[in-house]
């Protein structure tokens, strides 16, 4: 038996024909790929501890974030969810040093394909991460912008033709038409682009597929919430996005729980 503990991270994940997850905690990793199959068990002992700072909080805030940190740390901003409302490239943020690295860099406006088709935003070293944790089954890079503001603007407009939302329920259980050619949409996108805008649209066709190590899908999906129940023991079923399936049927997004202190067996 694989016995693991310390405060969750989000799953590290490699690209690969079938996606490589490994669960991690404080530093720890333990590839997962392998025991899909097997049982395994989830305690949480109540204890937070935030991912920024380390302080013990009683609440999390922005997935792992105590309330001090996520209103100053730079890594929760109001742009990290809404990139448009980025201020960096005119001098304005929490910390000019780490917008450098995360704002005034290259990022890319992509199309991907989750419960329906969406678009997003991602800086350019975040890709194919950004689609695997989104639990995307394709994804094609739209347009490539020098800062994290004109993506935004890229993306608020396109939102008017395609959603950038994520229906978890309908992700979990594969429920979408895989058919979707995304470079349709791509050339359809573009043409609803100003010309200071569409100047950044990439020429780039190639869709990037991604399989994520799941046998089965199931027909419902029910979610653990482990702020109301401590603790649960199932046969991990598959992974896919942030997500593990545990007994064909129940979910946890492990993200959710980034800075919970957690003990974690896997094996009989």
């Amino acid at each position: 038996m694989i016995k693991l503990e310390g405060n969750i991270r989000k799953m590290r994940v490699e690209y690969n024909a079938t996606i490589q997850y490994s669960l991690a905690l404080s530093g720890q990793f333990e590839p997962l790929n392998d025991h899909i199959g097997s049982n395994i068990s989830l305690q949480w002992n109540g204890i937070i501890n935030c991912v920024q700072c380390g302080n013990q909080t009683k609440k999390s805030f922005f997935q792992g974030f105590c309330y001090p940190c996520f209103i100053q740390a730079p890594e929760s901003s109001e742009c990290i969810l809404k990139p448009e409302l980025c201020q960096a490239h005119e001098g304005i943020s929490r910390d000019m040093e780490w917008s450098k690295v995360h704002c005034l860099t290259n990022h890319f406006v992509y199309l991907s394909l989750t419960s329906g088709i969406k678009v997003g935003v991602t800086r350019y070293t975040q890709i194919p991460t950004r689609w695997i944790d989104q639990g995307a089954i394709k994804a094609l890079k739209l347009a490539k912008t020098p800062n994290r503001y004109l993506a935004g603007a890229i993306e608020v407009k396109l939102k008017e033709f395609v959603s950038d939302r994520t229906s978890w329920q309908k992700m979990l259980k594969n429920d979408v038409d895989q058919s979707i050619r995304l470079i349709d949409y791509k050339i359809k996108l573009k043409q609803n682009l100003g010309d200071e805008l569409s100047q950044y649209v990439l020429d780039e066709e190639i869709e990037t597929l991604l399989n994520y190590p799941i046998n089965q899908y199931p027909e419902k999906i029910k979610s653990i919430n482990f702020d109301k129940v401590n603790e649960y023991e199932g046969k991990l079923t598959g992974i896919k996005g942030q997500y593990l399936y545990l007994d064909n049927q129940y979910v946890v997004n492990m993200r959710k729980y980034s800075g919970y202190y957690f003990k974690i067996n896997i094996g009989n």
